[in-house]
Protein backbone atom coordinates (compact mmCIF):
# COMPACT_ATOMS: atom_id res chain seq x y z
CA UNK A 1 0.00 0.00 0.00
CA UNK A 2 1.23 3.60 -0.69
CA UNK A 3 -0.81 6.61 0.25
CA UNK A 4 0.27 9.18 -2.78
CA UNK A 5 0.55 12.96 -2.15
CA UNK A 6 1.30 15.94 -5.27
CA UNK A 7 3.37 18.41 -4.65
CA UNK A 8 2.93 21.68 -7.37
CA UNK A 9 0.40 19.29 -8.95
CA UNK A 10 3.24 16.83 -9.90
CA UNK A 11 2.49 13.56 -8.66
CA UNK A 12 4.47 11.71 -6.03
CA UNK A 13 3.42 7.68 -5.54
CA UNK A 14 4.10 8.59 -1.81
CA UNK A 15 5.30 11.85 0.87
CA UNK A 16 9.09 10.45 1.54
CA UNK A 17 12.31 11.28 -0.53
CA UNK A 18 15.83 12.73 0.04
CA UNK A 19 16.74 16.15 1.18
CA UNK A 20 19.53 18.20 -0.98
CA UNK A 21 22.39 17.04 0.78
CA UNK A 22 23.63 13.69 1.59
CA UNK A 23 24.63 11.64 -1.01
CA UNK A 24 22.84 13.26 -4.04
CA UNK A 25 25.88 14.97 -5.95
CA UNK A 26 26.97 12.43 -8.77
CA UNK A 27 25.18 10.56 -11.38
CA UNK A 28 25.79 7.12 -9.15
CA UNK A 29 24.07 8.71 -6.01
CA UNK A 30 21.30 9.90 -7.71
CA UNK A 31 20.82 6.46 -9.66
CA UNK A 32 20.94 4.29 -5.77
CA UNK A 33 18.17 7.37 -4.64
CA UNK A 34 16.10 6.56 -8.25
CA UNK A 35 16.39 2.90 -7.83
CA UNK A 36 15.47 3.17 -3.86
CA UNK A 37 11.73 3.33 -2.32
CA UNK A 38 12.35 6.99 -2.37
CA UNK A 39 9.13 8.72 -4.03
CA UNK A 40 11.35 11.15 -5.98
CA UNK A 41 15.02 12.73 -6.74
CA UNK A 42 16.32 15.60 -5.23
CA UNK A 43 19.81 16.68 -6.49
CA UNK A 44 22.41 18.27 -5.25
CA UNK A 45 21.97 21.98 -4.19
CA UNK A 46 23.57 23.21 -7.58
CA UNK A 47 25.98 26.43 -8.06
CA UNK A 48 26.61 27.56 -11.32
CA UNK A 49 30.44 26.26 -11.67
CA UNK A 50 31.90 23.15 -9.84
CA UNK A 51 32.72 23.36 -6.07
CA UNK A 52 35.13 21.35 -4.11
CA UNK A 53 33.83 22.45 -0.96
CA UNK A 54 34.81 23.04 2.35
CA UNK A 55 38.07 20.94 3.80
CA UNK A 56 37.30 17.80 5.89
CA UNK A 57 36.22 17.02 8.34
CA UNK A 58 33.03 18.85 7.24
CA UNK A 59 30.32 16.31 8.39
CA UNK A 60 30.23 14.49 12.13
CA UNK A 61 27.04 12.26 13.18
CA UNK A 62 26.11 13.31 16.45
CA UNK A 63 24.28 11.23 18.93
CA UNK A 64 21.52 13.03 17.88
CA UNK A 65 21.94 14.21 14.77
CA UNK A 66 24.55 16.11 12.55
CA UNK A 67 26.36 19.04 12.25
CA UNK A 68 28.39 19.83 8.80
CA UNK A 69 29.62 23.11 6.88
CA UNK A 70 30.14 21.54 3.84
CA UNK A 71 30.49 24.20 1.32
CA UNK A 72 27.86 23.63 -1.21
CA UNK A 73 30.46 20.95 -2.98
CA UNK A 74 28.72 19.91 -6.16
CA UNK A 75 29.40 19.30 -10.02
CA UNK A 76 28.05 22.40 -11.16
CA UNK A 77 24.42 22.74 -12.84
CA UNK A 78 25.50 21.61 -16.39
CA UNK A 79 26.12 18.18 -15.03
CA UNK A 80 22.89 18.05 -13.61
CA UNK A 81 20.69 19.79 -15.87
CA UNK A 82 22.65 16.80 -18.60
CA UNK A 83 21.54 14.21 -16.03
CA UNK A 84 17.67 14.98 -15.84
CA UNK A 85 17.26 12.55 -18.94
CA UNK A 86 19.65 9.19 -17.57
CA UNK A 87 17.14 10.25 -14.14
CA UNK A 88 13.76 10.48 -15.59
CA UNK A 89 14.42 6.66 -16.61
CA UNK A 90 13.31 5.98 -12.72
CA UNK A 91 9.64 6.99 -13.51
CA UNK A 92 9.64 9.52 -10.68
CA UNK A 93 9.71 13.25 -10.00
CA UNK A 94 13.34 14.70 -10.62
CA UNK A 95 13.49 18.06 -8.36
CA UNK A 96 16.93 20.30 -9.16
CA UNK A 97 17.97 22.13 -5.93
CA UNK A 98 19.85 25.47 -6.84
CA UNK A 99 21.70 27.79 -5.28
CA UNK A 100 23.52 30.08 -6.75
CA UNK A 101 25.94 32.43 -5.07
CA UNK A 102 24.14 35.50 -6.62
CA UNK A 103 21.24 36.56 -8.39
CA UNK A 104 22.63 36.43 -11.62
CA UNK A 105 23.90 32.79 -10.91
CA UNK A 106 20.73 31.62 -9.94
CA UNK A 107 19.02 33.04 -12.92
CA UNK A 108 21.16 31.74 -15.20
CA UNK A 109 20.37 28.65 -13.68
CA UNK A 110 16.97 28.16 -13.54
CA UNK A 111 16.93 29.57 -17.26
CA UNK A 112 18.78 26.62 -18.34
CA UNK A 113 16.44 24.18 -16.09
CA UNK A 114 13.30 25.65 -18.02
CA UNK A 115 14.38 23.45 -20.91
CA UNK A 116 14.81 20.37 -19.26
CA UNK A 117 12.26 17.59 -18.36
CA UNK A 118 13.16 18.28 -14.36
CA UNK A 119 9.43 17.88 -12.52
CA UNK A 120 10.24 20.66 -9.83
CA UNK A 121 12.68 23.65 -8.74
CA UNK A 122 13.70 24.15 -5.02
CA UNK A 123 15.50 27.46 -5.25
CA UNK A 124 17.67 27.46 -1.92
CA UNK A 125 17.21 30.65 0.35
CA UNK A 126 18.76 29.35 3.14
CA UNK A 127 22.64 29.69 1.77
CA UNK A 128 24.96 32.41 2.15
CA UNK A 129 24.39 35.87 0.99
CA UNK A 130 26.49 38.63 0.20
CA UNK A 131 29.53 39.52 3.26
CA UNK A 132 27.65 41.25 5.62
CA UNK A 133 24.64 40.26 4.88
CA UNK A 134 22.63 37.18 6.49
CA UNK A 135 20.92 34.06 4.86
CA UNK A 136 18.66 35.59 1.85
CA UNK A 137 15.79 34.03 3.71
CA UNK A 138 16.91 36.09 6.82
CA UNK A 139 17.04 39.08 4.69
CA UNK A 140 13.31 39.95 3.68
CA UNK A 141 13.96 42.77 1.21
CA UNK A 142 16.85 40.43 -0.72
CA UNK A 143 14.28 37.51 -0.82
CA UNK A 144 11.62 39.71 -2.26
CA UNK A 145 14.34 40.71 -4.92
CA UNK A 146 15.31 37.33 -5.61
CA UNK A 147 11.67 36.17 -5.89
CA UNK A 148 10.47 39.41 -7.96
CA UNK A 149 13.17 37.92 -10.72
CA UNK A 150 13.15 34.62 -10.44
CA UNK A 151 9.39 33.96 -11.16
CA UNK A 152 9.61 36.24 -13.83
CA UNK A 153 11.35 33.37 -15.89
CA UNK A 154 10.85 30.41 -14.30
CA UNK A 155 8.24 28.02 -16.28
CA UNK A 156 8.73 25.02 -13.73
CA UNK A 157 6.97 24.65 -10.78
CA UNK A 158 8.95 26.71 -8.17
CA UNK A 159 9.27 26.12 -4.17
CA UNK A 160 12.09 27.57 -1.94
CA UNK A 161 14.16 25.79 0.75
CA UNK A 162 13.93 28.06 3.63
CA UNK A 163 15.75 28.68 7.06
CA UNK A 164 14.17 28.14 10.46
CA UNK A 165 12.55 30.97 12.06
CA UNK A 166 12.24 31.40 15.42
CA UNK A 167 9.78 34.42 15.68
CA UNK A 168 6.23 35.12 14.89
CA UNK A 169 6.59 38.58 13.32
CA UNK A 170 9.19 36.70 10.49
CA UNK A 171 6.83 34.09 9.84
CA UNK A 172 4.04 36.42 9.20
CA UNK A 173 7.15 38.56 6.89
CA UNK A 174 8.72 35.88 4.97
CA UNK A 175 5.01 34.05 4.44
CA UNK A 176 3.56 37.41 3.19
CA UNK A 177 6.48 37.56 0.38
CA UNK A 178 5.92 34.12 -0.80
CA UNK A 179 2.16 34.42 -1.10
CA UNK A 180 2.92 37.96 -3.02
CA UNK A 181 4.95 36.10 -5.25
CA UNK A 182 2.92 33.10 -5.65
CA UNK A 183 5.71 30.36 -5.30
CA UNK A 184 4.25 26.70 -5.81
CA UNK A 185 5.75 25.08 -2.59
CA UNK A 186 7.91 25.50 0.45
CA UNK A 187 10.58 23.14 2.26
CA UNK A 188 11.12 23.60 5.48
CA UNK A 189 13.43 23.36 7.65
CA UNK A 190 17.25 23.91 6.63
CA UNK A 191 19.72 22.88 9.04
CA UNK A 192 19.54 25.33 12.25
CA UNK A 193 22.67 27.48 11.94
CA UNK A 194 26.24 27.91 13.51
CA UNK A 195 25.51 25.63 15.78
CA UNK A 196 28.84 24.59 17.76
CA UNK A 197 29.71 20.70 19.15
CA UNK A 198 32.52 19.72 21.00
CA UNK A 199 35.11 16.91 21.54
CA UNK A 200 35.77 16.87 24.83
CA UNK A 201 38.42 14.27 24.83
CA UNK A 202 40.24 16.53 21.76
CA UNK A 203 38.94 19.82 23.33
CA UNK A 204 38.00 20.52 19.73
CA UNK A 205 34.94 21.25 17.69
CA UNK A 206 34.20 17.91 15.68
CA UNK A 207 34.20 19.53 12.25
CA UNK A 208 36.91 22.51 11.07
CA UNK A 209 35.22 24.75 8.63
CA UNK A 210 34.49 28.33 10.01
CA UNK A 211 36.05 27.42 13.25
CA UNK A 212 33.81 24.14 14.14
CA UNK A 213 30.49 26.09 13.46
CA UNK A 214 27.86 24.64 11.19
CA UNK A 215 24.03 23.23 10.54
CA UNK A 216 22.54 21.32 12.69
CA UNK A 217 20.54 18.52 12.07
CA UNK A 218 18.73 15.27 12.90
CA UNK A 219 16.45 14.68 15.91
CA UNK A 220 17.81 18.18 17.37
CA UNK A 221 15.41 19.96 15.15
CA UNK A 222 12.42 18.24 14.67
CA UNK A 223 10.42 20.40 17.37
CA UNK A 224 11.61 23.32 15.40
CA UNK A 225 11.00 22.12 11.65
CA UNK A 226 7.51 20.95 13.29
CA UNK A 227 6.76 24.33 14.48
CA UNK A 228 7.93 26.03 11.01
CA UNK A 229 5.60 23.60 9.29
CA UNK A 230 2.34 23.91 11.49
CA UNK A 231 2.89 28.18 11.40
CA UNK A 232 3.18 28.23 7.74
CA UNK A 233 0.29 25.94 6.87
CA UNK A 234 -1.55 28.40 9.28
CA UNK A 235 -0.09 31.56 7.26
CA UNK A 236 0.51 30.40 3.63
CA UNK A 237 -2.44 30.13 1.03
CA UNK A 238 -3.77 26.72 0.65
CA UNK A 239 -2.24 27.31 -3.07
CA UNK A 240 1.03 26.46 -1.60
CA UNK A 241 2.07 23.02 -0.83
CA UNK A 242 4.41 22.27 2.00
CA UNK A 243 7.49 19.52 2.51
CA UNK A 244 8.89 18.98 5.77
CA UNK A 245 12.31 18.13 6.97
CA UNK A 246 14.51 18.29 9.71
CA UNK A 247 14.83 14.90 12.49
CA UNK A 248 12.59 12.48 10.60
CA UNK A 249 13.84 9.14 11.42
CA UNK A 250 10.91 6.77 11.38
CA UNK A 251 7.12 6.68 10.13
CA UNK A 252 5.64 8.39 13.70
CA UNK A 253 7.91 11.56 12.98
CA UNK A 254 6.25 11.43 8.79
CA UNK A 255 2.95 11.14 10.47
CA UNK A 256 3.37 14.32 12.79
CA UNK A 257 5.32 16.43 9.75
CA UNK A 258 1.74 15.40 7.73
CA UNK A 259 -0.50 16.07 10.90
CA UNK A 260 1.02 19.66 11.20
CA UNK A 261 0.16 20.48 7.33
CA UNK A 262 2.92 19.16 5.65
CA UNK A 263 2.19 17.11 1.68
CA UNK A 264 5.46 15.20 1.78
CA UNK A 265 8.49 15.10 3.88
CA UNK A 266 12.50 15.19 3.01
CA UNK A 267 15.57 12.90 4.62
CA UNK A 268 18.71 14.08 5.33
CA UNK A 269 20.67 12.85 8.07
CA UNK A 270 18.83 9.47 8.48
CA UNK A 271 19.73 8.74 5.13
CA UNK A 272 23.16 9.97 5.69
CA UNK A 273 23.67 7.70 8.31
CA UNK A 274 21.41 4.79 7.30
CA UNK A 275 21.48 4.63 3.43
CA UNK A 276 18.74 4.18 0.44
CA UNK A 277 17.11 1.53 2.69
CA UNK A 278 15.61 3.90 4.85
CA UNK A 279 13.49 5.07 2.43
CA UNK A 280 11.33 1.74 1.94
CA UNK A 281 11.84 1.13 5.83
CA UNK A 282 9.88 4.80 6.78
CA UNK A 283 7.23 4.24 4.18
CA UNK A 284 6.51 1.29 5.45
CA UNK A 285 5.95 2.18 9.01
CA UNK A 286 4.33 5.11 7.78
CA UNK A 287 1.77 3.03 6.17
CA UNK A 288 1.55 0.49 9.15
CA UNK A 289 1.10 3.38 11.19
CA UNK A 290 -2.15 5.19 8.82
CA UNK A 291 -4.01 1.50 8.77
CA UNK A 292 -3.75 1.31 12.32
CA UNK A 293 -5.49 4.40 12.57
CA UNK A 294 -7.91 3.85 10.00
CA UNK A 295 -6.67 6.51 7.63
CA UNK A 296 -6.73 5.61 4.20
CA UNK A 297 -5.14 8.72 2.51
CA UNK A 298 -2.65 12.17 3.68
CA UNK A 299 -5.20 14.19 3.06
CA UNK A 300 -7.51 12.79 5.41
CA UNK A 301 -5.13 13.87 8.36
CA UNK A 302 -2.94 16.74 6.66
CA UNK A 303 -2.95 20.19 8.56
CA UNK A 304 -6.06 18.31 11.66
CA UNK A 305 -3.46 19.59 14.50
CA UNK A 306 -5.94 19.09 17.53
CA UNK A 307 -5.57 21.82 19.48
CA UNK A 308 -5.62 21.45 23.28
Amino acid sequence: MSLPTKIANVDFEHCIFNASGPSCATLEELDIIGKSGAAAIMTKSCTLKPREGNPEPRYTGLPLGSINSMGLPNLGYKKYVEMVPLLKKHGKPVVMSVSGLCLADNIEMLRAINDTDADLVELNLSCPNVVGKPQIGYDFEQTDEVLTKVMKLVRKPLGVKLPPYFDFAHYKQIAELLNKHKVKFVTCINSIGNALYIDPDKEAPVIKPKGGFGGLGGKYVKPTALANVHKFAELLDPSIDIIGVGGINNGTDVFEFILAGAKAVQLGTVFQEEGPETFARIEKEFNELMKKKGYASIEEIRGKLKAL
